[in-house]
Order: structure tokens, then sequence, then C-alpha cells
């Protein structure tokens, strides 16, 4: 067995700080290095993990029969070999078997394996898709020990800090048996912790995180960019600027939810910024809304919608000058009048409170649209944030001075060796190899799904719909069947909990607002005649168990209540239900008036959409089949421009990236 895979560590020669050059390649090089992975790639592809397997399996009869002190002595040597050998495929393979049986004795679980094949394909630099429930945290131990092992550290990277310490605390047993140190980089973790956690051989660290720690590191180093120029700085000691670092670079990051991560969230770059000046300028918010609230649309602008932009008209242009001549200060400048109006028509027009924010506690907090979470230290850019703050009557924040900014496509693509895994990524494969040269890999479960669909229901209006929904879910709860009931946002929640409130049916409402209480909510969500209504699931990371008596009932049931602009984030819904073999079933209750249909409907179906609303058949629409084509190609319509936003994200990136060196600054 030749085949080995090369992972630097930091006393290789990628310097003190290991990662990719930031700067990038040449096409031919660019041309060249995908065609050679590509070759790789096939000449793998021909035992796709098969030859491997059978060496871990040939190993484990050996490996069982060994007691504790004596498997503790195999992981000494074998970090001993890994680190002369490099990842090679024998020393895998038994670094593999090893993991497997510590995880037995110490976790109680021993991976499957289809869960070996797929830590074999991360660590080959691959995205796994792993159906829902398939164990991905258990998973992610057999490469992230091994490269551990072999003197590699690790990043395993999650999406909130409920699954960061929840898996950590879950897995440590294992790294404590094999002699692997583990961290945990939390919010409120403070520099010292940070570093601590750093320092460990895996860190377990949610993506916004790690993010941003890197941006500091950046600002702590200024303009000492060369490995030559680390080097000489490592001399100063305690007064070396190596010292006050929170990473030892980017070396390998396992990513869980990695659609989540690297596409869903790579439309907004992470910024770092202190608090600006501005006199006045709570005055300034309010007047530019006074003027926002004067204009009338499409004579004065137009909302594109499917874009959040404002478009002022030249008719605008001349009511806003007319509005501000009499005005001083920042209103004396046109264009600065102009951009102060149309991000007051933004804040009017285009973000809704309960849907894109929450006002809490008399502050805005930015309601994320894929996780349904609050992102409650995020605000928007270039006076947004203020302007909504202004809308809503709350204290105005002081404006933000970027410091440092990076997006996710650009950061991720830094690493020195990267993977991930996901229970959703086939419909983005394509975008993951492009970006970030990822390939993506599907692995299948050792158990058959007893997943079951039931058929369609398209409703000609939103009240019709809502009433069909609270008609199900009273129904399911009589028959004794636990329900999810998934909905886009924070304001639709809670108008179905009215709905339900009202029919006296006892139900959980799980949000934005509920944020602290999410675990507990999912965990009790499998129990009879349990009732859940939740916005978006995607990430939420925690299995929904079923209670005594529930599965001969058919299992969980869920219901979701429209389409999303994705179709991975329906299925990671869907997959709540029939997890790890349990039987569960869903189906999805629609309607014409969704917000989908309204912003991404194409103008070639407009007339079909005027004709099912006025189809005869009461408040079902006649043609279902007419009207599943209409939302779809609404949905891939929304899928379509989500994509062109993050190309457009990745471009403006790019360009910052080559007028910019690494100085520290912002990119």
């Amino acid at each position: 067995m030749a085949h080995s895979i090369f992972i630097p560590s930091p006393r290789g020669t990628h310097g003190v700080y290991p990662q990719r050059d930031p700067r990038p390649l040449p096409w031919l090089d660019r041309a060249l290095g995908v065609t050679a992975q590509r070759l790789r790639q096939a000449q793998r592809g021909k035992d796709p993990g098969g030859r491997f397997l059978r060496h871990v399996n040939t190993q484990a009869q050996a490996v069982r029969a060994l007691d504790d002190d004596a498997l503790q002595a195999m992981a000494r040597a074998l970090r001993a070999e890994l680190r002369l050998h490099g990842l090679r495929e024998d020393c895998v393979a038994k670094s593999f078997a090893l993991v497997r049986e510590a995880a037995a004795r110490t976790l109680g679980m021993r991976p499957y394996d289809v869960q070996l094949a797929a830590g074999w394909f991360m660590l080959q630099g691959k995205i796994v898709e792993l159906a829902t429930g398939a164990g991905k945290t258990l998973t992610a131990t057999l490469p992230a020990c091994t490269a551990a092992l072999a003197g590699v550290p690790i990043h395993v990277v999650t999406v909130n800090d409920y699954l960061v310490e929840r898996d950590e605390r879950w897995m440590q047993p294992l790294y404590r048996f094999l002699g692997i140190s583990s961290g945990v980089v939390l919010e409120n973790s403070d520099a010292v912790g940070r570093q601590h956690a750093y320092a460990c051989d895996i860190t377990y660290v949610t993506n916004k995180q790690l993010t941003f720690d890197y941006l500091k590191d950046r600002l702590t180093l200024g303009k000492l960019t060369m490995p030559l120029q680390l080097q000489v700085d490592r001399l100063r000691g305690e007064q070396s600027k190596i010292k006050r670092l929170l990473l030892r670079g980017l070396c390998f990051a396992i990513i869980d939810e990695a659609d989540s991560v690297l596409i869903d969230e790579s439309r907004t770059p992470l910024i770092i910024s202190k608090s600006g000046s501005q006199p006045n300028e709570a005055q300034t918010y309010h007047e530019a809304l006074q003027i926002a609230g004067e204009l009338q649309r499409e004579r004065d602008f137009a909302l594109v919608e499917q874009l959040r932009r404002v478009e002022l008209t030249e008719a605008g242009k001349d009511r806003i000058g007319e509005q501000t001549r009499e005005l001083g200060g920042v209103w004396r400048g046109l264009r600065r009048s102009h951009e102060l109006v149309t991000q007051a028509l933004n804040a009017k027009h285009l973000f809704v409170r309960d849907k894109h924010y929450l006002v809490r506690n008399g502050k805005v907090q930015i309601i994320d649209e894929f996780t349904g979470r609050v992102l409650a230290d995020r605000s928007w850019e270039r006076g947004l944030h203020q302007m909504i703050e202004a809308k809503e009557d709350c204290a105005i924040t002081a404006p933000k001075e970027t410091l440092a900014r990076i997006s996710y496509q650009q950061f991720f693509r830094r690493y020195l060796h990267l993977a991930g895994m996901t229970g959703t990524a086939r419909e983005v494969s394509s975008e993951l190899r492009s970006v970030y040269a990822l390939e993506v890999v599907g692995v299948r479960t050792p158990w058959p799904t007893q997943r079951r669909q039931y058929p369609t229901r398209t409703f000609k209006t939103a009240q019709a719909k809502w009433q069909a929904v609270c008609a199900r879910v009273s129904e399911l709860q009589r028959e004794g069947r636990p329900v999810l009931v998934g909905t886009r946002s924070v304001a639709l929640s809670e108008h179905l909990s009215t709905l339900l409130h009202a029919a006296g049916r006892a139900h959980q409402v799980l949000n934005a607002r509920q944020d602290a209480t999410e675990a507990a909510i999912i965990q009790s969500a499998g129990e009879q005649a349990s009732v859940v209504v939740a916005t978006n699931m995607a990430g939420r990371g925690t299995d929904i168990k079923l209670g005594a008596g529930v599965a001969p009932l058919g299992g969980l049931h869920v219901i979701a209540t429209e389409l999303h602009e994705a179709r991975r984030i329906d299925r990671q819904l869907f997959g709540r239900c029939a997890r790890q073999g349990d039987p569960g079933s869903f189906e999805m209750m629609l309607s014409l008036q969704d917000e989908l249909v309204q912003l991404y409907c194409p103008w070639l179906l407009k007339p079909l959409h005027a004709a099912l609303i006025r189809s005869g058949g009461g408040d079902t629409v006649r043609w279902p089949g007419a009207a599943w084509l209409l939302l779809r190609c609404a949905q891939l319509a929304a899928e379509r421009e989500q994509r062109r936003q993050r190309n457009s994200t990745l471009r403006y990136e790019e360009r910052l990236k080559t007028m910019l060196a690494f100085s520290g600054s912002a990119e």
C-alpha cells in the first residue's frame, strides 16, 4: 500500500503560521493543479474505499484482543509511526482500527464501515454526504484522531456553540484514552482560553469564531507576512507578536454542516470593525426615514425584491434634492444624500421585523435566514443597521469603521487541507468543486430508510393553507404522533401558534426567541402527541429521539409549510424524521401566495399562476402537477439568484485581494 496523503504540520516547510498563499495562482497553475487532482481521484475511484476498508477490518480481530494498556501503547507507537511516515494508507488503516476499538470501549459506539469510509474520504480532502442521523460527530473522530496523532493541528468546525461544546464533551473520553488533547472555543471565551484551546491537538470551534480569530491574528501580525519575518520576530521572545497569536495557522479543518458553512453563509463577508463617531447621527437617520416616507414607489424608486435592493429613479433623486436643500451637514453632498435615503428605503421596505431581525431588550438583532438563529453580535453595514434602529425607535449604536474583512470563501481556501461532511451537498457539488476544489462523495447509511412521503397539497391562498395545517396537526396529535412543523420566519411560526392555541392544541414554538431552550425543545419533540412549530431547522444538530410507543404509530411526522430558497434546506427539514432506521414521514403544504412564488416566479409562468388561482375546486389548486411545476421553477430561480450573489461576493473579494497585500488591514 504505497498511497499516502500529505497534510503539512507546523513543523514542516510552511513556517510559523501555516496557510495557503492568499494570492491567486496564475490560471495555468490552477488548471494544472485541478487536472492533477482529478487524475488522482480517478485512480482512487476504481475502488472507492473498498481496499482500505478490507485492510482496516483485517486488523480488527488483533486490535480487539488487546487490553486497554496494550491499546494505549499501540496509540503511542502509532503516533511515532505516523509522524515518521505521514498519512500512508497502511498507517491510516491501523489508526482507524485503533480509533474504532477505542470508541467502542470509551463511548459505547463502534463506527460502522460507512463511517470508516467517510473518514477515509475526508482525509483525502473531500466533502462526504452522509444521511442525517448517520453519526457525523463520531465519524469526524476518525480523520481527526489520525491527523492529530500525526502531529497536525485539527479544527473541527460546526455551526453553533451548543454543538461545539456538546460534541467535544461527547468525544473527550475517546481523545483522553488515546492521549490526544482537545479544546473548545466559545463566544464567551477570552484570549487566554482561545490560545489554550487552539494549542490542543483537536479544537472544536464555530465557523464564525474561527474566522474572527484569524482576522484578529492578521491585525496582530500587521506587516509581518513573510515566513522569514515571522522567524526573526520569534527571536524577540516574550515581546514577539507570535506570542500574542490565537491560532497556530490553518493546517486541517473538518467542517460539519459543510454546505451551510461553505455555501449558505458565504454571501456575507465577516468584518472586524471599531466604533466610529458622527455628529448628529440620530437626527440624520430620522431625517432620512422621513424623506423616504414621502417618496412614492415606481415614481421615485423601484424595489428589486429578488436582489434585496432599492433603485432611485431620476424623479426620486430630484425630489431628494428638493427636500434636502434647506438641510445642512451631510445632506450637502448629493451622493451621500442618495445613499442615506436609499438605506432608509431598504430599512422601510426590504427588512421586516420578526423575519429579518428581532427587537429584543431595545436592541435590533439580526436573524440568520438559513438557521433561524439570532446573530446577536452582528450588524449590517453602511448605516443600514442604524437606520433600522431609528425605524424601530431603538437607541442608535455608533457606526462602524472596518479594520479587517474576509469572506468564508477566501478564508477556508487558505487551509492547507480541507474536508467536510453534511447530509445535503449534491445540489451544490459543482460550486464546492469550482470555489473550494472539493469533491463530493456520497456514502450510504448502514440501515434501510423508512421515510415516507405524503402527497404535496397546494392551496390558492396562504389563509387556506394555514387553516389546513392547523387541521392536519390536530388530526395527527389525536392519533398520538409527534409533529414537527417547519416555517420560514418568526412571524409565521407565531401566526401558526396563535391558530393552534385557538384550536386548543398544546404545542411548543422554536424560533429565534427560544435559542436558549432549543436543545430541550428538540429533545422532547419525539414524544407522543408532541407538536413543535419551528423556524428553519438547518444545522440544529440535535437528534429527535422517538418516545415510547411512537414507532408503531409511524414515528415523527414533518410538515413543510413553504419551500425554501434551496432544495437542500427542504431536505434538511425532512431529514429530521426517520433517522437511523426509525419510521417517519413528511409532507409539504404550500400556497400560491408563499413568498418564494411572489418573489421568484418566472415571468413566463405568471399566466399559469393566475389561472391556478382562478381554477375551481375550492381552496386547493385544481391542477396539482401544474402548481408543483410553478413552485419548483420559482425555487430553482431562487437558487440561481443565491448562487449569483455568492459569485458576486467572491469576485469582489478577489478584486480586493489583488489590490491589498497581507498587511493586517482590510482586504
